[in-house]
């Protein structure tokens, strides 16, 4: 299965942030949107890093509750690990898995076009097995 499948039935939308936004701002937008991550960028379509709900852990542990009076770019992973909408999930988990994060924009010509999150990995993955387990039962019971 690939990405561009995923995108097609969850949507493209993704929940952006400004680098110049306070650690206030993020935890507010996380929670009222029940987000893990927002992808930060001033314009909405270029990504200039991210910033998790463990990058909030994170920082809070470090630095104390006054860490979120800093900006998101103190706090956000710069350096974004990004797939295109032609990449399959099987890619994408393997990602996932070997670098340890759970969200990962997708991107098509230079523009950010979606966002993939561990949860959307494991239902597509979860659904695909489903679909070949009924195709072997159909099989094996002669009702295909």
């Amino acid at each position: 299965m690939r990405i561009s499948e995923i995108l097609d039935r969850k949507g493209t939308q993704v929940a952006t942030i400004r680098p110049d936004a306070t650690l206030h701002d993020v935890l507010r937008e996380l929670e009222q949107g029940g987000f893990g991550s927002l992808v930060v960028s001033t314009d909405g379509r270029t990504i200039e890093g991210i910033v998790t709900e463990r990058d909030l852990v994170r920082v809070l542990a470090q630095r104390g509750a006054s860490a979120l009076d800093g900006d998101v770019r103190s706090t956000m992973t710069a350096s974004v690990v990004t797939c295109g909408r032609d990449a399959t999930v099987d890619e994408v988990m393997g990602m996932m898995t070997n670098s340890r994060f759970r969200h990962v924009p997708v991107v098509e010509d230079g523009v950010l076009a979606g966002i993939i999150s561990i949860g959307d990995v494991v239902k597509s993955t979860i659904d695909e097995l489903a679909v070949k387990a009924e195709s072997l039962e159909s099989y094996v019971t002669g009702t295909y």
